[in-house]
């Protein structure tokens, strides 16, 4: 008896074995989250057809212009196999519904990317980028973009159009608002801080996402500041300024990119084969996928490269751009392409496989549905608002203290003017996001809330932004006189900046300057508190006022840190991340430009030919004494090691936090450099009397070495110098 039972169940068990090995063979290889992803890919691709390879490379848009009677409509209009929509809406159940379609209604169930411009917050919005760059404390722009990350993806977005890296050095460009100042490397570091914010260790986590560098490459270099348009940069300056910041946030391990608008020396971004392929892909090695921006394929006829829009898929997608945004040139013509063999079935399978590879990554195929939970959960956690306000501060630059008028003490009568203090719309900056007007604490109740209890406020609006309409002039003047200081809140709208917000002049307009000499009538100390998303020339202004404070467009929780600064109880700590040109007529004018044949000539002869406030510039309430920067050695050979120190001393009363900004110079190279180069930054609290060490480990090679106009780097014998707080120290490479 026992050894029939014995011999059932062995054969019951061979049955089991033999149904359990055909159900997993049933399974298709890329459904299964245990096998090797690039094995998963490899699977999926063998069983696409070219129509449905294709709609992974294309993006659409999804929820513009939604509402509750078109929601079921909209969907239906999106085909189930597209690769990507830009998702407008912050309601998880519409992306849902959309991926569903894509799950369900498709053949092989591929999930769509969902992405969005989250580019200095999603709904918590933080300071514009460009004020981020001035806290120099790139941990805590990770945290930003990390809280940027957890309310876009448990809103239904994946990916994020930011970071924006490009290097800018014409503030007429609207769009230095979106990026981290005029230096490659600090573009670099703010690049890399915001793909691990995003991304994280595992970009696949409920609560992080795709990072997107932008704009590849150059566009920041847009002739006379103006959008879109040629940009002229040789081969050389390509190399050591627009491309570094992208090489290191790619080492940071950026999931995708997108390419630039402008046209480089004749060849456009969108459809550059040296960047998109030779560089990025053959030498960089990634491996991820290039988006176009918004109809930057089809704007390839418009550049003069393209006849038609057939011919613009063409020579962008044979350059290596892998996902058309909003062209409809792949969807419609691609197929023609292949079957023409003017394009590969292998650059087509290469292309699929960047983009599944970034889905795969993402944990789309696993998880395709984002739960759904209420605005609340997601958005304006005490974490994320304490990040918003501790950025803020950081990211406020005061510019100019005479006499030591701030902090503000034993002011009992404070008069608050201007455009910007009851304005919440302006302070949220261009690009942001979902954030709304009604988020925002305005500049006078943070005052209130600061000044309230020991002083009375009285505000007068005084002027409109721009303008003729000097009726509120009066009234200004009138509080002004009453007080015992005046607080003029001045700046520029949100639309003022941003894309396709070229100005002609970086000068606030006339109306607010006049503001400003009208409250200087009466007697009083004028502190003028600037917002705005470029660097401003302020050299009529300037003079009338006893302190200024750039407080940039500091998102939804800025108010209180501005006038945390204003009454001491903040110590500022930022320092310029873009130069203040005296005036427009300088521009460009940034910090690392190569040499003069001429030192001593070739300077304006109707104005200074140096700025108003440098790069680096920032003043503190506090004072710090800087000792002797010491080199490990003054002589090195290449491949040894070498660091620098140097000890910095809070000499008053007052705890800060001090950046020390580390620069190199070779004075004698066979390809000219600039005057010096920012290597290395690093910022510290020193409390009232405390002495803090900041060091700089060197590395030869990549301080100290150049880049030829092929990206060849090399590293020349000869004296190389560091520069520190206008210390020089000497260092002999010798071979």
């Amino acid at each position: 008896m026992r050894k029939k039972v014995l011999i059932l169940g062995l054969c019951l068990l061979g049955v089991t074995h033999s149904l359990s090995s055909k159900d997993k063979k049933s399974i298709p290889l890329y459904k299964d989250a245990k096998a090797p992803i690039e094995k998963r890919i490899d699977d999926l691709i063998s069983r696409m057809t070219l129509e449905e390879k294709i709609l992974q490379l294309n993006q659409y848009t999804l929820g513009r212009n939604n509402n509750v009677n078109n929601v079921g409509e909209e969907v239906k209009k999106v085909p189930s196999e597209i690769g990507s929509l830009i998702y407008f809406d912050i309601n998880p159940e519409l992306r849902n519904s959309m991926q569903k379609k894509a799950m369900e209604e498709s053949r092989l169930g591929i999930p769509i990317i969902f992405g969005y411009d989250a580019i200095h917050g999603f709904r918590t919005i933080y300071p514009i980028s460009l004020g981020q760059a001035c806290s120099w404390n790139p941990g805590l722009v990770e945290q930003a973009c990390a809280v940027s990350a957890q309310e876009a993806r448990m809103s239904g977005v994946d990916w994020t159009f930011s970071p924006m890296i490009d290097v800018a050095r014409d503030p007429r460009w609207g769009r230095v608002a979106e990026g981290y100042g005029e230096d490659p490397y600090t573009n670099g570091v703010f690049a890399a801080a915001s793909v691990r914010g995003y991304q994280g260790d595992d970009m696949s986590a409920e609560n992080r996402m795709a990072a997107c560098l932008k704009h590849y490459v150059g566009y920041g270099a847009s002739e006379a500041g103006r959008d879109y348009v040629y940009t002229e940069i040789s081969a050389q300056t390509l190399w050591d300024t627009y491309l570094l910041p992208y090489e290191m946030g790619v080492k940071a391990g950026a999931a995708t990119l997108m390419s630039s608008f402008n046209d480089i020396s004749g060849v456009p971004g969108s459809a550059n084969p040296y960047i998109m392929t030779e560089i990025l892909k053959k030498r960089w090695k990634h491996d991820g996928f290039i988006v176009s921006d918004w109809g930057a394929v089809e704007q390839l006829k418009n550049q003069g490269l393209a006849a038609t829009k057939k011919d613009a898929a063409r020579y962008a997608f044979n350059a290596g751009l892998e996902m058309d945004m909003m062209s409809h040139a792949y969807d419609r013509h691609l197929k023609e392409l292949v079957e023409e063999g003017k394009v590969t079935m292998a650059q087509v399978d290469e292309s699929v496989r960047r983009v599944l590879r970034v889905k795969f990554r993402l944990g789309l195929f696993e998880r395709p549905y984002t739960p759904v939970t209420n605005e609340k959960d997601r958005f304006f956690r005490p974490q994320s608002m304490v990040v918003a306000a501790q950025l803020a501060a950081e990211s406020m630059v005061l510019l100019k203290n005479d006499n030591q008028i701030l902090p503000l003490t034993n002011k009992k009568k404070i008069a608050v003017v201007g455009p910007m203090a009851k304005n919440g719309w302006d302070l949220l900056g261009s690009w942001c996001g979902h954030g709304k007007d009604t988020d925002v604490e305005m500049l006078y109740d943070g005052l209130t809330t600061e000044f309230g209890g020991d002083a009375e406020l009285r505000y007068a609006m005084g002027c409109k932004p721009q303008g003729n309409d000097r009726s509120g002039f009066a009234g200004a003047l009138d509080v002004a006189r009453w007080s015992d200081v005046v607080i003029v809140c001045l700046g520029e709208m949100l639309t003022w900046s941003g894309e396709n917000a070229s100005r002609s002049t970086i000068a606030l307009p006339q109306i607010q300057e006049e503001l400003v000499k009208e409250l200087k009538e009466a007697g009083k100390p004028v502190i003028l508190v600037l917002s705005n998303g470029r660097p401003l020339e302020l050299n009529r202004m300037e003079p009338l006022c006893d302190a200024i404070l750039e407080i940039w467009q500091p998102g939804i929780n800025g108010a209180r840190s501005m006038a945390g600064i204003l009454s001491g109880r903040i110590n500022p700590s930022g320092k310029l991340a873009m130069t203040f040109p005296y005036s427009t007529g300088q521009i460009p004018i940034y910090y690392n430009r190569r040499k003069s044949g001429r030192g001593h000539q070739g300077f304006y002869k109707d104005i200074t030919s140096d700025p108003l406030y440098p790069f680096g510039h920032g003043l503190s309430y506090t004072e710090f004494k800087y000792g002797t920067v010491t080199p490990s050695a003054t002589k090195v050979k290449r491949g040894d090691k070498l660091s620098a120190e140097v000890t910095v001393t809070n000499t008053g009363s007052r705890d800060g936090a001090e950046t020390v900004h580390w620069f190199i110079s070779d004075p004698y190279c066979s390809i000219t450099r600039p005057v010096k180069e920012l290597k290395h930054f690093e910022k510290q609290l020193i409390k009232a009397g405390e002495t803090k060490t900041f060091r700089f480990d060197i590395d030869l090679e990549r301080d100290f070495g150049f880049v030829n106009e092929d990206g060849k780097r090399f590293l020349e014998a000869g004296e190389y110098h560091i520069l520190v707080q206008g210390q020089t120290v000497k260092i002999e490479l010798i071979d």
